[in-house]
């Protein structure tokens, strides 16, 4: 069916419109699903840091993927580019109230299917030792903020982060 001025069809499927309230747009899944988002600050910024490991577990997903959005850490399964994760359900998900998680690495030496050490470092600078597999919380380093350089530390395999 046919309109009067430009020859479109009827039928086709819009991806987005506006209308007084806003702009309404078609999400793929992955952006759709994806954790809550933290609002806009225009005084700093909130750098997103992303981790990975190896865990060589047997089912072949051995791959798994850390990350934080202001104040909150992910830990979640990573199957690659091309398949979406589930960003819906994390293996761990911790939310920070007064600092929030500047960089983290993990101990690829000691990594395991059924254990993995996570280092994080705060803006106020404490270090702390978590498993995000266990759901454990190990050790706090620094917790009077006394480092000189806040949000960096050494990662167990030697590099800075």
């Amino acid at each position: 069916m046919a309109t009067e001025g430009g020859g479109k069809e009827m039928n086709e499927i819009k991806t987005q419109f506006t209308t007084r309230e806003g702009l309404y747009k078609l999400l793929p899944h992955s952006e759709y699903s994806r954790p809550n988002r933290v609002p806009f600050n225009s005084q700093g910024s909130n750098p997103v840091r992303v981790s990975f490991v190896n865990l060589n577990d047997q089912s072949g997903n051995g791959d798994r993927l850390c990350f934080n959005v202001g104040r909150e850490l992910y830990f979640y399964i990573y199957k690659g580019v091309r398949k979406a994760a589930d960003l819906s359900k994390p293996i761990d998900k911790r939310i920070y109230k007064g600092t929030q998680p500047t960089c983290h690495d993990f101990n690829h030496l000691t990594a395991t299917a059924e254990s993995v050490s996570l280092l994080v470092g705060f803006s106020a600078g404490q270090v702390q030792l978590i498993d995000p597999i266990k759901k454990e919380t190990s050790k706090l380093f620094n917790e009077e903020g006394s480092l000189s350089s806040p949000g960096q530390a050494s990662s167990p395999g030697g590099t800075v982060v």
